[in-house]
């Protein structure tokens, strides 16, 4: 027995169609961007690469995103929107200050391992725009959530004297420079897969123990 259909019903699943369409569309386009900006920065990235990544046409690039520096930019919003996001939960989540700053480089550190390009990105942001893109996404807020955690912990007495600021630029350093150079540091551990989950876990659990050492009070 063959269901009926009526026009109404006909539209509603055609317009549904073409939205799930249009964000898959969206969503290959920014993959492919993201791909494309990690490996040559926003002035070296090309969309004629990114059309041909994609499948799709110059044109229709510029219809989702009315220009490369648009495009740029909602790659960056959907690499850290969710991020930052993330961040914050974990932090309320925990009860005291030593426990939400290891939650927080866990996540760093995870998150990291998932989204190799991103380190790509960020390089490249620092020499070519000058940070100009940077500020617009909201990242200052994830320094100003590990701030918070060091400073609460300085009030409680659990960590030792720092300044909070400078520190937290200090640990996100020490935590990403694994991902931003992990093609040089190959060379200290030939033949080894730098960003295996084996190699990315014995870098986390590292990190991890460094910076809780070199933040406790004694």
């Amino acid at each position: 027995m063959v269901a009926k259909t009526t026009p109404g019903s006909t539209k509603v699943t055609t317009r549904q169609s073409q939205t799930r369409d249009a964000e898959l569309t969206r969503t290959a386009i920014l993959d492919a961007a993201e791909e494309e900006f990690a490996k040559f920065g926003l002035s070296g990235a090309r969309t004629d690469a990114i059309a041909a990544r994609t499948g799709v046409t110059k044109a229709m690039i510029y219809y989702y995103f009315t220009s490369k520096e648009a495009l740029y930019q909602a790659v960056l919003e959907r690499a850290f929107s969710d991020r930052i996001k993330e961040v914050e939960q974990v932090v309320q989540e925990c009860k005291c200050p030593a426990d939400a700053l290891a939650a927080y480089f866990e996540h760093f550190l995870s998150n990291a391992q998932h989204n190799p390009n991103i380190s790509g990105i960020m390089f490249h942001e620092a020499m070519q725009n000058k940070g100009k893109y940077y500020k617009q996404i909201g990242i200052i807020s994830m320094y100003q959530a590990l701030a918070s955690i060091l400073e609460s912990g300085i009030k409680s007495g659990v960590f030792r004297q720092l300044d909070p600021l400078h520190t937290a630029v200090n640990l996100i350093g020490l935590s990403a420079f694994y991902f931003c150079s992990h093609e040089n540091l190959k060379h200290l551990w030939p033949g080894s897969q730098m960003l295996s989950p084996e190699m990315v876990e014995q870098h986390k659990s590292e990190a991890v123990a460094l910076i809780m050492a070199g933040v406790l009070a004694k």
